[in-house]
């Protein structure tokens, strides 16, 4: 058996961490998961189920679960 959904999950991981910190770099502070995911061609519900883990493991940005209204915004800050 190959890695390859391991291996592509990875990747997904990646590619959100590198939009993310692209973006706070630019000085943008607060996503939403659509809005990445129409971003890097990933559902939003993808985003949305990888930002929790991402925000406990990142070590280059802070990702903090800031508000929910219609959905949940996130607040991305480098470190």
């Amino acid at each position: 058996m190959t890695g390859t959904s391991e291996d592509e999950s990875v990747d997904d991981n990646e590619r959100i961490l590198s939009y993310l910190r692209e973006r706070a770099a630019d000085g943008e502070r607060y996503f939403r998961a659509k809005q990445v995911a129409d971003a890097i061609g990933l559902t939003a519900k993808q985003v949305g189920a990888r930002l929790p883990r991402l925000a406990e493991r990142s070590e280059d940005v802070d990702i903090e679960k800031w508000g929910r209204a219609r959905s949940t915004t996130w607040r991305v800050t480098p470190e």
